[in-house]
């Protein structure tokens, strides 16, 4: 009976680590979810999520985009049932991040289309949790978009709109929109929201950097519009940047600094900013380095605010447990556990990790 026992208790506890991981590896990680807070259970705090979902397409051919290679005919061979296994990945991944409590709000990217949101909030174990989504269709040549899922219980959408980018030295180039929302959290504090999927690096770094920093100017000028009537906003901005916390289009253009720098409610505070100083982290690996590329940056406000609507530096995470990460073979450590490498299909998660960031009302903490 002992022995039954011990392989029971033996077999679930490596379950949680990818088993190709050696034994040093694998005790970098610890839990196979976040963990939660005793605020979740009487509605004082909610989850907020982002996730590059990679290429969360549906099988069928669009003909208005190049979505081809996403076809089961395509380069990628991608099929109704490799969707529906990305599908159950995802909404395992959601859950795993929400703790005790489901996220109130994900905010995601490298989405195709409204019918593959439906099929992910229906279609999966987030179907009891009755969330919705906001997404408008962006003029992006490979059709993915930017998308914004919430539970009513928790938030109250007031208002959405994209913001579409517009490259004056070419007018043929497009990208991903941002989109705007707003709404209410505990029913009562206004939340200002921007999900982002700035320029990729293809075609080298240098080369792409002037893409990128126009769209941090787009999406500084909002920032100005709106602080200009509210000085004293809460601003919640996400996405994947495609840059790195210290890089020109965040830390000058934006202007999203280090929480040492924050003078006033309508600053900008970097919240992955100090994981930097931690080598070996990151949200998205490429030859061998990590790269914090998906982030959290919020006004000050939201950091001040001691008597309503807050956050903290600390509240914002990577989320890097076992199941999304695999060993990195051809550099040291492990990486996130992809559904493709080239035309080649792994059946992984994303070739990036989520990140996640809690917020709570202030005037309930005695």
């Amino acid at each position: 009976m002992k022995n039954i026992l011990f392989f029971l208790i033996f077999s679930f506890s490596n379950s949680a680590f990818p088993q190709n991981l050696s034994e040093r590896q694998r005790g970098t990680f610890t839990e196979n979810h976040a963990k939660g807070d005793a605020r979740a259970k009487n509605g004082q705090f909610v989850r907020v999520v982002f996730y590059n979902l990679e290429n969360l397409y549906d099988p069928y051919d669009d003909t208005t985009t190049l979505d081809d290679e996403f076809t089961s005919k395509g380069a990628k061979r991608w099929t109704y049932s490799k969707f529906i296994v990305k599908l159950e990945h995802l909404s395992k991944t959601f859950l795993a991040i929400g703790g005790w409590d489901p996220p109130a709000m994900i905010g995601v990217c490298e989405i195709e289309n409204r019918y593959v949101l439906n099929k992910l909030i229906y279609d999966t174990p987030l179907k009891k949790f009755k969330y919705r989504f906001v997404h408008y269709n962006s003029t992006d040549v490979r059709g993915i978009d930017v998308a914004f899922l919430y539970r009513p219980d928790r938030f109250r959408l007031l208002f959405s709109r994209n913001i579409s980018i517009r490259f004056p030295s070419d007018s043929i180039l497009r990208t991903r929109d941002i989109l705007y929302i707003k709404g209410i959290l505990f029913q009562k504090d206004t939340l200002n929201i921007f999900i982002n999927h700035w320029p990729s690096r293809r075609g080298g770094f240098t080369e792409s950097v002037p893409k990128r920093l126009l769209v941090a100017k787009t999406l500084r000028s909002c920032l100005d519009s709106l602080q200009q009537k509210h000085p004293a906003a809460s601003i919640l901005i996400m996405g994947d940047f495609n840059d790195d916390p210290d890089q020109p289009s965040i830390r000058d253009v934006l202007g999203a600094r280090a929480f040492t720098l924050l003078t006033k409610d309508d600053s900008l505070v970097n919240l992955m900013l100090p994981k930097m100083n931690h080598p070996g982290t990151g949200t998205h690996k490429f030859q061998g380095k990590w790269a914090i590329l998906d982030q959290f940056i919020v006004s000050g406000a939201l950091l001040l605010n001691h008597k309503g609507l807050h956050t903290s530096m600390e509240s914002a995470n990577i989320f890097s447990q076992g199941f999304l990460l695999e060993e990195d073979e051809r550099a040291l450590g492990v990486k996130p556990s992809r559904t493709y490498s080239g035309p080649r299909y792994l059946g992984g998660f994303s070739d990036h990790l989520p990140v996640y960031l809690d917020l709570w009302d202030a005037r309930e903490q005695k």
